[in-house]
């Protein structure tokens, strides 16, 4: 690990030569500056990790150089000093940024202890830094795959609402078909969303517990509220919070949450107190909510007002054209995950998962693939190893010749060629009917023989 670099900034020479030579003793590298400008030009050179500053300097006072600092350097912690400490500037500090704040003279044991937990802190800082880098790009617009023009457009529409951090955004669409993912995609795109993402299944949560899941209490609101407790309004402040399902939402809590979006404050339980509402809203569901609406299980006026930029994901049967696509980029993820070479699917695999439904959408078809992953060693995926509930459709499309075990019973006062094959040919009949749910014309074209003389 390297040594640290602190910067040291005060207008008093022979406190700042002390307090630079202390520093020097316990094995950090310093940098020091007797002004606010020189400090500046020292920061545009070279990094620190940790500022320490006077409170009270000529023309630039110690609260005016740690905004500026912070400006060039967000994740710096930064300590003040004053020699004329008040509870009121030592607020004032904490509030804009201040990692701490300590009065002159200072006890050398607090002043190292201060000194450890604020480079500990930057450290912390630059790797949630360097975390949050990689989730961004994890979670970006260019890995969700797609040659469909209509889920291009959807991403465009995504992209264009990103840049406006401010405004609520509606996702419909069926189970499975993404909408977290691209939900997540839109925040880590909006530039000016700082805070943190946060995900509220509305349909997981029971109703007596949805509001202080949401709004968080203070103590003693309600039995059993034995603390205060932060709600995930609180959670995604500077963010964006998704309610997933939220055409599950009970009606009651459906007039708060709109008095949230109209006024942009909220209350916790049992407090009096409002809270702005710092947060992007983005609503998700897989239900029709204008016909809730319409029927009275959803509120009419939340419905209008979340529903600003309505985003629909089409399913997956409605761009088939995504599937070579999305079982390339799954199967990429498992083989680092599971740390097999997994060669591909083979053609009939490939044409297995092209004619499905999927019900279930890309999660179904990620599931389907994982499982098979795991059934197979180093070979291709094979219809086999999929576990799908397979259709009629499949079966006559797609599935390897059946074996019939069919036993000839040869009669006592024999018998002849043709009337063996005429029963013979009567039973693959029979159970390609079958096969077709009684469809003569579906299983005439399997069979690959003319309508007429299937039916004769």
């Amino acid at each position: 690990m390297s040594t640290p670099t602190i910067l040291i900034v005060d207008d008093e020479e022979i406190f700042l030569l002390s307090l630079k030579n202390s520093l020097v003793r316990l094995g950090y590298d310093v940098v020091s500056a007797t002004n606010g400008r020189e400090a500046l030009d020292l920061l545009k050179e070279r990094t620190v990790d940790l500022a320490i500053t006077d409170l009270n300097m000529p023309e630039i006072n110690g609260i005016e150089l740690m905004l500026l600092v912070k400006e060039l350097h967000p994740s710096i912690p930064i300590i003040v000093f004053t020699a004329r400490g008040s509870v009121e500037s030592a607020v004032d500090a904490i509030r804009q940024g201040a990692f701490d704040y300590l009065e002159k003279p200072f006890d050398p044991q607090i002043f190292e202890v201060v000194l450890r937990r604020a480079l500990a802190f930057g450290r912390l800082s630059d790797e949630n830094e360097l975390m949050r880098g990689h989730y961004s790009e994890l979670h970006s617009f260019q890995n969700i795959v797609t040659q469909s023009p209509v889920m291009r457009k959807v991403l465009e529409l995504a992209a264009r609402m990103a840049a406006s951090p401010g405004t609520t955004i509606s996702l419909t669409g069926e189970s499975g078909v993404g909408k977290e993912v691209l939900a997540r995609a839109i925040h880590f795109a909006s530039g000016g969303l700082p805070g943190n993402f946060v995900a509220v299944n509305c349909a997981a949560i029971p109703e007596s517990l949805m509001e202080s899941e949401l709004f968080g209490h203070v103590r003693g609101a309600f039995t059993g509220a034995d603390r205060d407790r932060e709600g995930k309004f609180s959670l995604a402040k500077g963010g964006t919070i998704l309610l997933d399902e939220i055409g599950d939402m009970p009606l009651a809590l459906q007039a708060k949450l709109l008095r949230v979006l109209e006024e942009r404050t909220y209350e916790k339980i049992g407090s009096n107190t409002s809270l702005p509402a710092i947060f992007r809203v983005i609503a998700a569901t897989h239900r029709n909510l204008a016909g809730q609406a319409q029927s009275g299980t959803f509120r009419e006026d939340l419905f209008y007002r979340i529903n600003v930029v309505p985003i629909t994901i089409p399913p997956l049967r409605e761009r088939k054209e995504d599937i070579p696509l999305l079982v390339e980029y799954f199967l990429g993820l498992f083989r680092r995950h599971q740390g097999k070479v997994l060669p591909g699917v083979s053609k009939k695999s490939m044409e297995l998962l092209a004619s499905y439904a999927w019900p279930g959408n890309i999660r179904e078809l990620r599931n389907a693939l994982e499982y098979a992953t795991i059934m197979v060693n180093d070979e291709l995926i094979r219809p086999e190893h999929l576990r799908l509930p397979i259709t009629q459709q499949t079966i006559s499309s797609t599935q390897d010749n059946e074996t019939i075990d069919y036993h000839v019973s040869l009669p006592v006062g024999g018998h002849s060629l043709a009337a063996i094959l005429d029963d013979f040919t009567g039973k693959i009949l029979e159970i390609t009917l079958d096969r077709c749910n009684g469809n003569k014309s579906r299983a005439a074209s399997i069979l690959k023989v003319n309508r007429k003389i299937f039916y004769r």
